[in-house]
C-alpha cells in the first residue's frame, strides 16, 4: 500500500491511497466471510455456509461492493495510524481507479486536529475586578423584601405608578378583537412593564369605575407578525386601585424575613450574600477573560466539522429559549433585520461556535502541558453528586454508570481544573 498526504488547509488533509493485488485478495476473503452469513445454499444452515461455497452463490456486483468497502476501510485505518492523523469525522472517499484483482486507487479527505500552539499562558493580563458593596446594594434587597411583605390597600384616588390595579380590557384592530388582547379581572402593576408601551402609562391618572380607550401601536419587533407595528385600540375598565403599604424597616420585619432578631443582622446577612454573589460573578468574568486572552495569544486552527457541530448545538439551545418566550426562530430573524436564517448563522452563531471550539482545544492543550487529569476517585465523587440531583429518576441514574457519561463527566472536570490552574498561574502575588 502506498499513501501520499496533501494538506489542504490547517484542519483538512487529503490522502491518496494505492492498494495492491494482495490487499485486494485479502479484502475479497473478508467480504466472502461477511456475505456467506446471508447466503442460502441447499444442504447448509444459514450462516454456516463456507466462504469457498458462498463464492459461487454471491452476486458478483455485491461481492465487489463489499470488497471495495472492506479494502477502503482497512487502507484508511492503516494510513491514518501510519501518518499519525487524528481524524474528526468519516473521510470523504473518491475512487479514482479500480481494476478488479489488480489495483485500487482512491482519495480520502477528512477534517483533522491540527497542532495547537499555546501562547505564554502564565503571563496573561486579565485581572479580577475589585468587588465593592454599597449601601444602595443592600437597600435594593431590603426594598424587595418590603415589597414582598407589603399589604395592598384599596384607595379612592387616581392610579399612579407603583399601584396595583385590577382591570378588564379588550383590544381591537380595525374594530375587530384580536387573539390574546382580552382580559378579565387582570391584576396589573403600573410601572412593571408587563404590557406594550403606552398601556400602563395610559391607566395612570384614572380612578376605579372609569372606562376609557387607549390608542396604541404595537412595537415593530413584536413577536406576533399580525400585530407588529399595528395600530390598535384597547377599551379598559379600571375596577380597583390598590396602594402597596410597605412595612416599616425594623426588627419585626427582620424576624419575618428569616432567622434574624434585628434589622442589623438582616442587613449584615444581605451584605454578605451580595458580596459573595458579586465575587462569584467577578471570578467567572476573570475565567472568561483569561480563556479569551489565551485564545488570542495562541495559534488554534478550528476544524470546520467541530465548528458546525457547535453551531448546531448553539442553534438548538437558542431556539428552545425562544420557545419559552413564545417566539420562533423565523420571527427572531425577521425582527432582528437579518436577510434570512443563513445570514443569522453566519453573523451570530458561527463566531460563538468558533470561540467554543478554540476554547476547548486551548484548554485541552493546556491540560496536557500542565499534566492535569482526573483520578477515578474524583470521577466517582462527581458522579455521586450528579446522582444526588437525579435521585428520584431511576432512568437518569442508570446513565451515570455508562462509560460514555463517565468520560463526559471526567472531561468536564478536567476542563474545570484546567481553568482553575490558568487562574492560579495568573493571580500569583
Amino acid at each position: 500500500m502506498k499513501t501520499t498526504v496533501e494538506n489542504i488547509s490547517e484542519t483538512k488533509v487529503k490522502l491518496t491511497i494505492s492498494v495492491d493485488a494482495k490487499a485486494l485478495a485479502d479484502a475479497e476473503k473478508v467480504a466472502l466471510v461477511k456475505l456467506s452469513k446471508d447466503v442460502k445454499v441447499p444442504g447448509f444452515r444459514k450462516g454456516k455456509v463456507p466462504a469457498s461455497v458462498a463464492a459461487k452463490h454471491v452476486q458478483p456486483q455485491q461481492l465487489q461492493e463489499q470488497l471495495l468497502d472492506d479494502a477502503i476501510s482497512k487502507a484508511v485505518a492503516e494510513s491514518f495510524i501510519a501518518e499519525k492523523i487524528q481524524a474528526l469525522d468519516r473521510p470523504m472517499v473518491d475512487v479514482k481507479k479500480y481494476v478488479p484483482g489488480e489495483s485500487l486507487e482512491f482519495t480520502a479527505e477528512v477534517d483533522v486536529l491540527s497542532k495547537v500552539t499555546l501562547g505564554d499562558y502564565a503571563k496573561l493580563t486579565a485581572k479580577t475586578e475589585k468587588v465593592t458593596i454599597s449601601d444602595a446594594d443592600v437597600d435594593e434587597v431590603i426594598g424587595r423584601i418590603q415589597q414582598g411583605f407589603a399589604e395592598k390597600k384599596s384607595v379612592d384616588r387616581k392610579a399612579k405608578e407603583g399601584d396595583e390595579t385590577v382591570i378588564d380590557f379588550v383590544g381591537k384592530k380595525d374594530g375587530v378583537a384580536f387573539d390574546g388582547g382580552t382580559g378579565t379581572d387582570y391584576t396589573l402593576k403600573l410601572g412593571g412593564g408587563q404590557f406594550i408601551p403606552g398601556f400602563e402609562e395610559g391607566v395612570v391618572g384614572h380612578k376605579a369605575g372609569e372606562e376609557f380607550d387607549l390608542n396604541l401601536e404595537f412595537p415593530e419587533e413584536y413577536h406576533a407578525k399580525d400585530l407588529a407595528g399595528q395600530k390598535v385600540v384597547f377599551t379598559v375598565t379600571l375596577k380597583e386601585v390598590k396602594e402597596p403599604q410597605l412595612p416599616e424597616l425594623n426588627d419585626e420585619l427582620a424576624k419575618k424575613a428569616g432567622p434574624y432578631e434585628t434589622l442589623k443582622e438582616l442587613k449584615e446577612d444581605i451584605k454578605a450574600e451580595v458580596t459573595a454573589q458579586k465575587e462569584r460573578e467577578a471570578s467567572d468574568k476573570l475565567k472568561d477573560s483569561l480563556v479569551n486572552e489565551l485564545i488570542e495569544k495562541s495559534e488554534i486552527p478550528a476544524p470546520e466539522v467541530l465548528v458546525e457541530d457547535q453551531m448546531r448545538s448553539i442553534e438548538q439551545d437558542f431556539v428552545q429559549n425562544l420557545m419559552y418566550q413564545g417566539l420562533s426562530l423565523d420571527q427572531y430573524v425577521e425582527t432582528s433585520k437579518f436577510k434570512d436564517i443563513d445570514e443569522w448563522r453566519d453573523k451570530e452563531v458561527r463566531k460563538s461556535a468558533e470561540m467554543r471550539v478554540k476554547a476547548g482545544l486551548a484548554l485541552s492543550e493546556l491540560s496536557k502541558a500542565e499534566n492535569i487529569t482526573a483520578t477515578d476517585e474524583e470521577i466517582d465523587a462527581h458522579v455521586a453528586l450528579y446522582k444526588q440531583q437525579y435521585g428520584n429518576n431511576p432512568e437518569a441514574l442508570k446513565q451515570f454508570d455508562s462509560p460514555e457519561v463517565r468520560r463526559d463527566i471526567a472531561n468536564r472536570y478536567v476542563t474545570e481544573k484546567t481553568v482553575e490552574r490558568l487562574v492560579e498561574l495568573n493571580t500569583k502575588k
